[in-house]
């Protein structure tokens, strides 16, 4: 075909994609007007109140779910299967021909293709047909798809069919948008052995395209080894190891939205739970699944997870850490146990001109048997009760000679005889009334930590000072992990259908104890980096993490390949990793773009300001990082330099320059980072190398490494890079 026939052909392809995306755009709008109407007058169909608060909820949750980004567009890709004509394509979208060559782009604009993604196997029903890829389903007045939703069966061939294994596609199309505009296309002819795989110019440019504020969803570039994760089984429970840039946050969230979309009454029943290390982290990731069109996910850092008190204290990194130790789970399941007592007397109990008595034999019998029942503390004390009643009323039944009603259960239950014994053999507890004991009482201690724990260890444990009650106590960050643990054992808390726990490899034995508990009857996605741990408790071993939250079957998948982190910031960042102490294999990166710059300097705020000044030249957002105590310092210099910044907490900020301590960039990532001396942010805390490591890890761009003070051992003798 001559050139300028080519010309003419692709640019009518690109006016009927064009007219698509309008079509598609119009049919979510009245899909979404639609919706209001019907909540606008949901509460005249209903038949009563309580139908009509659960019709306004369905409807509202609706309205919210088909919100419109016009800057965002609402399909990334198109499945052209064999057999696609012309004719058969319909909805004004051109089909394709032997003119539309692998590779070929047209560009009008900024290239960067927009994201979603999908699932099954193609061929067979699809033979001939033709459907367009995005972030939600769409479709015209009759019905008719528009736009599939990434997560639908047959989207999943847009992810998983190649040259190899095509899956009855023949032509896969990527699009390339700018502010929702749709600029460009790419054609991969896979029933021709044509496949771009990572050189696909449109895949490059979205994962690499500058960010700014919140994190976004990845459905357009999803990979299919990521792919596969996003789509594993409800029942499954999964640990991600991900190396940095390898997108495992992502894959967490996305697979979040795919299990809503293919479970979505059960987990709207059971509940979803992403749980992150700060409100930072979870405010950058706010507004990933909104995008979806998931609207009803809980997001809570495992603090608020278990903020039953209020935490008013602090106490050494000693005593926090001996109780985040998993010995004290069993420390305290002895401290319940020895609440309960022997039955010493038999019950007489007054009921008019009758009196019932129970012998001592079947109060023995009672508690034995619902202590071996191993019900929740709370639980097993309303079951004594429960059956002490049930033996006053065999005995009531047989002289009356029918059987007493409600009311006489609940006074039988309630009278004194009943509630002294009850308050002897299974005392009323709270998990606050239980660790203050605990914590406040040497002797109770020792009974209860006698084998676990040494008389050292308990010394660091017990209050000088005890508050003289629970409620005047001020509880630490870690005494709120021991009220929790108590709370499990007292009663049994509400779970969630699955839960996702980012930045996992720093939670304590203790904290991993409390999302189990939220867990116990549905599936859990575990991501993290041995690598990054920082804490004192920090993971070494993903088996134990697992074992600890009730999921030691779970499969752990390493995520190696880094697409966002360029090459030579990966590099620096793994000389870290044989002074870390943990077996991960190193990350690796498709990029070899971007920048890396390590230099001494004398002044470093001033060289921290000529830094920032020369990356807000470049596109995108601009992080400098520092340890915690220089924060405010960088701060006022910037500000003094008619440089306006934001803090990690204000992510919907419009400034592009975030100054954030080195405690609180995890998960987060920038364009461009500037890392102010390293040597301060690893003496900062105990395992300072570990944080460094999470540091040089958030650049996606250029990295610069600004110190005055020599690097530490590991990065020594590292010549700068400039731009690669």
């Amino acid at each position: 075909m001559p050139a300028l026939d080519l010309d003419t052909h692709l640019d009518t392809d690109l006016a009927a994609e064009r007219t698509h995306l309008a079509t598609s755009r119009a049919a979510l709008r009245r899909m979404r007007e639609r919706a209001e109407a019907l909540f606008a007058t949901g509460d005249q169909v209903a038949g009563d109140a309580y139908a009509a608060e659960t019709l306004g909820r369905t409807l509202s949750r609706r309205v919210a779910e088909l919100a419109d980004d016009p800057t965002t567009p609402l399909f990334f890709g198109r499945l052209d299967f064999a057999g696609t004509t012309d004719s058969e394509a319909g909805d004004g979208a051109s089909a394709p021909d032997t003119s539309t060559e692998l590779g070929t782009t047209i560009a009008t604009g900024t290239t960067g293709a927009d994201t979603t993604g999908g699932e099954a196997s193609g061929g067979g029903d699809h033979d001939g047909r033709r459907y367009h890829v995005g972030r939600r389903h769409v479709t015209d007045e009759l019905g008719e798809p528009l736009v599939l939703d990434w997560r639908a069966p047959v989207s999943r061939s847009f992810y998983r069919a190649s040259a190899r294994d095509p899956q009855g596609v023949a032509v896969r199309r990527r699009f390339g948008f700018s502010n929702g505009v749709l600029t460009s296309f790419e054609d991969e002819r896979l029933d021709r052995g044509e496949e771009l795989g990572t050189t696909s110019r449109i895949l490059t440019a979205e994962i690499e395209r500058p960010r700014v504020g919140p994190m976004r969803d990845i459905v357009a570039t999803i990979q299919p080894e990521q792919d596969e994760l996003v789509r594993a089984d409800l029942a499954d429970s999964i640990c991600v190891q991900g190396a940095p840039g390898t997108g495992k946050t992502a894959v967490g969230l996305h697979r979040a939205a795919y299990l809503l979309y293919l479970h979505r009454e059960r987990l709207r029943r059971a509940g979803v739970l992403i749980v992150g290390p700060n409100r930072a982290f979870l405010s950058y990731i706010a507004a990933v699944l909104p995008a979806l069109g998931e609207v009803e996910v809980e997001q809570a850092t495992v603090e608020e997870l278990i903020s039953r008190v209020p935490v008013r204290a602090v106490e050494p990194p000693a005593v926090a850490a001996l109780k985040h130790d998993v010995r004290m789970a069993s420390v305290l399941h002895r401290a319940v146990q020895a609440q309960i007592g022997t039955p010493t007397d038999s019950i007489t109990v007054s009921d008019g001109s009758f009196r019932w008595r129970i012998g001592l034999e079947p109060l023995h019998r009672i508690v034995e048997e619902t202590r071996r029942e191993g019900l929740p503390y709370g639980t097993g004390r309303e079951r004594v009760r429960a059956r002490v009643v049930s033996l006053l009323q065999r005995q009531a039944e047989a002289r009356r000679a029918e059987s007493p009603g409600d009311a006489w259960l609940r006074r039988m239950g309630r009278c004194r005889p009943v509630t002294d014994f009850l308050d002897a053999v299974w005392p009323a507890l709270t998990p606050e009334g239980l660790v203050h004991g605990l914590l406040a009482d040497p002797a109770r201690l020792t009974a209860a930590a006698e084998g676990l724990l040494s008389d050292t260890e308990q010394a660091l444990l017990t209050w000088t000072k005890p508050a003289r009650t629970a409620k005047a106590t001020r509880w630490t960050a870690a005494d709120a992990v021991l009220i929790d643990e108590a709370t499990g054992l007292l009663e049994r808390p509400s779970g969630f259908g699955h839960v996702v726990v980012d930045e996992a490899q720093d939670l304590s034995p203790m904290q991993c104890r409390a999302i189990a508990r939220r867990s116990e009857h549905g599936s859990v996605t575990l991501l993290g980096d041995l690598a990054q741990g920082t804490a004192p408790w920090a993971a070494t071993d993903w088996r134990e993490s697992l074992a600890h939250l009730g999921k030691p079957d779970a499969v752990v998948v390493p995520l190696t390949i880094g697409f966002r982190v360029p090459a030579a910031v990966v590099a620096f960042a793994n000389r870290l990793l044989p002074a870390l102490a943990v077996d991960v294999p190193p990350a690796e990166s498709l990029r070899h773009g971007g920048g890396l710059d390590v230099r001494a300097v004398t002044d470093l705020t001033a060289a921290t300001v000529a830094e920032v000044r020369a990356a807000l030249a470049h596109d995108g957002s601009v992080g400098v990082i520092a340890a915690d105590e220089a924060v405010d310092g960088l701060r006022a210099a910037l500000a003094a330099a008619g440089v306006p910044t934001a803090t990690a907490d204000d992510v919907a900020d419009a400034e592009r320059v975030t100054v954030v301590p080195a405690t609180l960039v995890k998960g987060l990532e920038y364009d461009h980072v500037v890392v102010v001396e390293p040597a301060a942010i690893v003496a900062a805390e105990a395992r300072g190398l570990h944080r460094l490591y999470v540091v040089l890890t958030r650049a996606v761009s250029r990295l610069a490494v600004l110190h005055h003070e020599p690097l530490p051992a590991p990065l020594l003798n590292w010549s700068a890079v400039g731009e690669g």
